[in-house]
């Protein structure tokens, strides 16, 4: 008896071994020829620095000739790209709200011919225009008002980078009541119970090395027909 129970031990751990043995092959599994290979980690892994900090490579789609296809939307997005990539400040949230306050303010200074209120916003070039505008009407004894009711939208349709000059151009969809009065007070142009649907392309440009973070409006169209 004495020498029988090491001999039934040897046969219970060699079943034992046998059953682990089966459950491992059922849980790791065969191969069958259609494995993914294994990730290797060093030809995946991550650059670093010297300091072990991740050096995230650049993003193709951070590539503005990548996101130029050709079309308008294509060549407005490489441009904002661009701005974006020489003034990590431009936000085109923020730049819009911005614009649209710029047009509310320039649309009423110019409306009462206050040329103070308009020279910090315009370039020097376009501030030329509208104090030209403006003494002509004032010559002529005209009285111009103008409302903006709504602004329906305000959205960048182009965006430049040439050198350091970024140029970003809105366009306004507005709902507006204008009136022109002559000297009397009589309507001589304009309807103050008419509100027109009127769309404004405004290009706005800025020096992305200057200190200055205001935008000026450089240029001011219609769509074309």
């Amino acid at each position: 008896m004495g020498n029988g129970v090491p001999f039934l031990d040897i046969i219970l751990l060699a079943m034992v071994a046998g059953f682990v043995i089966f459950k491992l092959r059922s849980v790791l599994g065969r191969r069958t020829g259609h494995e993914q290979r294994r990730p290797d980690p060093f030809s995946d892994a991550p650059k670093t620095n010297d300091n072990g900090n991740v050096v995230r490579l650049p993003d193709r789609a951070a590539d503005p000739e990548a996101v130029a296809d050709g079309s308008p939307a294509g060549t407005m997005a490489a441009g904002v790209m661009r701005i974006k990539l020489a003034d990590d400040r431009f936000d085109e949230r923020e730049f819009l709200h911005g614009a649209k306050m710029a047009f509310g303010m320039i649309v009423d200074s110019f409306a009462k011919g206050d040329v103070d209120a308009l020279r910090p916003l315009l370039s020097r070039d376009l501030f030329g225009s509208f104090a030209a505008a403006i003494e002509t009407r004032e010559k002529a004894g005209e009285i111009q008002e103008t409302t903006i009711v709504t602004i329906r939208s305000a959205d960048i349709v182009e965006a430049s980078l040439e050198d350091s000059i970024a140029k970003v151009t809105v366009e306004f969809v507005t709902e507006q009541v204008k009136v022109t009065r002559d000297a009397g007070g009589e309507i001589i142009d304009g309807d103050p119970d008419r509100i027109d649907i009127l769309t404004d392309l405004w290009t706005f440009a800025r020096d992305v090395t200057s200190r200055d973070p205001n935008w000026e409006l450089v240029a001011t169209r219609v769509p074309e027909d």
